[in-house]
């Protein structure tokens, strides 16, 4: 197994190496290109009538950075933080975001043909957050798509809220 992403021209197929997040005992995967930082959880500053998917903002060395938490935003049930819960500071469309997540496994390697695409059934209107779906093994990853995580108008409000 290669320690780099493989070039076109070496014969061996493309990989993607993705970070690893849980959330409700399923496993989501992150471009690694798009994280800047995994941070700890800490206090979240609300922000007055900030729709129901911001959380609020927090001040990573004095960039404001709005904070969204992932378990709302896929309409899982709320869990309490733990020691493991964990922020991920990602790019969204133009946007840097923090995303809560129950907590972060791993950095993989992961081969381009391990991917397959999303099943039609989980392909709607709704799903353009899903880039596809990692068979590794028994488990599967979803694969989060972070610029269709938000429509334009959420975009816009978390420009706004930064």
């Amino acid at each position: 197994m290669a320690d780099k992403p493989t070039s076109g021209g070496s014969g061996r197929s493309a990989e993607l190496q993705i970070v690893v997040c849980e959330l409700a005992d399923e496993h989501y995967g992150l471009d690694i290109a798009r994280v800047y930082e995994i941070i700890r959880n800490q206090p979240i500053t609300p922000v007055p009538r900030a729709p129901g998917f911001v959380k609020g903002v927090i001040n990573l060395r004095g960039r404001i950075i709005p904070v969204v938490d992932l378990r709302g935003r896929f309409g899982m049930p709320a869990a309490d933080p733990t020691k493991e819960t964990r922020i991920v500071v990602a790019e969204s469309g133009s946007t840097r975001v923090g995303l809560i997540v129950d907590g972060v496994s791993e950095v993989l390697l992961l081969p381009l043909d391990a991917i397959e695409p999303t099943p039609e059934v989980a392909a709607g209107d709704d799903a353009e957050y899903l880039r596809g779906i990692a068979k590794l093994g028994d488990r599967l990853v979803l694969l989060l798509e972070l610029d269709g995580l938000f429509g334009l108008d959420e975009q816009h409000v978390l420009a706004g809220a930064a």
